[in-house]
């Protein structure tokens, strides 16, 4: 089984009846009750394309990207501080 990347959105919705209506364009990870919105996961390639489509509908009040696979997860100072690594050896 091939695996596509994917990216998250959040979709702002006014009312959760339609949040249904949603899986057909994506998987739909997490549906808040309180705050109305829900996070969708799509390929990366049909992004651009499922966003304007979720915009054109009238429950729909925004659209926002995951940053996610932009943010860079390697850093390139990974050493531990000298005065913290001499606590952990004294064992405070």
């Amino acid at each position: 089984m091939l695996t596509s990347n994917r990216q998250g959105m959040a979709v702002y919705l006014t009312s959760l009846k339609f949040a249904r209506q949603l899986r057909r364009f994506g998987y739909v990870h997490y549906v808040s009750k309180k705050m109305r919105y829900v996070v969708l996961y799509c390929n990366e390639e049909a992004v651009q394309t499922t966003m304007e489509k979720l915009q054109s509908f009238h429950f729909v009040k925004d659209v926002q990207l995951s940053m996610r696979p932009y943010v860079q997860t390697e850093f390139q100072n990974a050493k531990p501080d000298k005065a913290k690594e001499y606590d952990y050896k004294m064992g405070l």
